[in-house]
């Protein structure tokens, strides 16, 4: 195995249109990093140009101790799973895995050998001799794997290779995704558009826009300390909620005004957000939360808004309330199912101002204040 360096790494198309920007990275051996952001976010022109199939238009990429800037796709000793499987629909399965070991010129008795390891690894023993036509998704999305595997590269990386699997098998295969590199134990670099599913594989995330990293580090710190309002926009389903407001002093106290009510500004962020009193900024709250007066454990006198219930999403013992306030059409609390919120009613909805986030102003406003964990 090897690590990935990434330097001042850019990437132009015809007509200059930049995908990635000065982008630098270091991926360590055997970590298991998860390229992740929106459509048209770069990330996948990354991993391309990790592996080759994109030409760097300046900046470096180094594999183990190699600056492989020119060395070609198949010289770079990486192992690449796509999206659509890309399996050789005239051969077997058993071909599909071994064929690259064939062109290297390996004996039939280690390429044996390295192809059935592979094969009890997936549990793919019994499809050997199938074609790829008479496999469902998940199946040939594990021949793929074994295709990889076989070849035991320095590096893997995987290009949404879950996106066209159904829900059920996506959130089966992401299980077995991350026990075969912990078995592995493998330099991953992995590019998905599907936060949940980059939370839950990563070591470490990288959260990319407009070709520029946003930030680098493991799952739980950037959802519990976004660096920008994109970020935190990002990661969490349903997404964090944003209100707009002013920072205003009371007598002795601090308050966000929100426009259509006022909440008391918490002890732990007075020290950053004191100075900017009497400025615009933007508060974030996660929609757990926010919560109806009845399942809330953090009501106070002065942490309510008023809100006006637009609908409401069951999902089993909890439910997705969509809010408004006359300032913020859009707002979801993640509340008790059996909280007897109706449609149209407007109500006290407590927001937990221990984990309230604030943001300078703007789609990528820079964090100001996070309560530390």
């Amino acid at each position: 195995m090897a690590s990935v360096t990434l330097k001042d790494v850019v990437k132009v198309y015809e007509g200059g249109v930049k995908v990635v920007d000065r982008l630098s990275l270091e991926i360590a051996d055997r970590e298991f990093v998860v390229l992740v952001g929106p459509s048209g976010c770069g990330k996948s022109t990354t991993l391309r140009m990790i592996a080759g199939l994109e030409e760097v238009s300046s900046g470096t990429i180094q594999i183990g101790a190699r600056v492989v800037n020119d060395v070609p796709p198949k010289d770079r000793d990486i192992a690449m799973v796509f999206q659509n499987y890309a399996l050789y629909p005239h051969m077997t399965v058993y071909e599909n895995m071994v064929f690259a070991l064939k062109l290297r010129g390996l004996g039939a008795a280690a390429i044996n050998e390295k192809a059935m390891r592979a094969a009890r690894v997936l549990g793919i023993e019994g499809l050997l001799q199938r074609k790829p036509r008479a496999l469902s998704g998940g199946q040939r999305q594990r021949v793929a794997l074994g295709r990889a595997i076989v070849r035991e590269p320095k590096c893997f990386l995987f290009d949404e290779p879950l996106s066209n699997l159904d829900a059920k098998l996506r959130v089966e295969m992401r299980g077995e995704l991350k026990q075969l590199h912990m078995s592995l134990n493998a330099t991953t670099v992995y590019v998905t558009h599907d936060q949940e599913e980059a939370m839950t594989l990563g070591d470490r995330l990288v959260v990319m826009r407009d070709g520029v990293i946003q930030q680098c580090d493991g799952a739980l710190e950037i959802y519990h300390r976004p660096a920008n309002r994109f970020v935190a926009g990002f990661l969490g389903s349903p997404p964090m909620n944003f209100f707009a407001g002013q920072l205003l002093r009371v007598g002795d106290r601090l308050v966000f005004d929100e426009g259509t009510a006022r909440l008391s500004v918490p002890e732990w962020a007075h020290a950053e957000l004191a100075p900017l009193a009497g400025t615009n900024v933007v508060m974030g709250v996660r929609p757990e939360a926010m919560s109806d007066q009845a399942s809330a454990r953090f009501a106070t006198a002065d942490n309510a808004l008023p809100m006006r219930v637009v609908l409401i999403q069951p999902l089993g013992d909890k439910m997705d309330v969509v809010l408004a306030t006359g300032q913020h059409p859009h707002s979801v609390a993640h509340v008790d199912a059996h909280a007897g919120i109706r449609v149209g009613e407007v109500l006290p909805v407590f927001i937990d101002t221990e984990r309230t986030h604030f943001f300078a102003p703007g789609a990528a406003g820079e964090r100001i204040a996070t309560k530390s964990r």
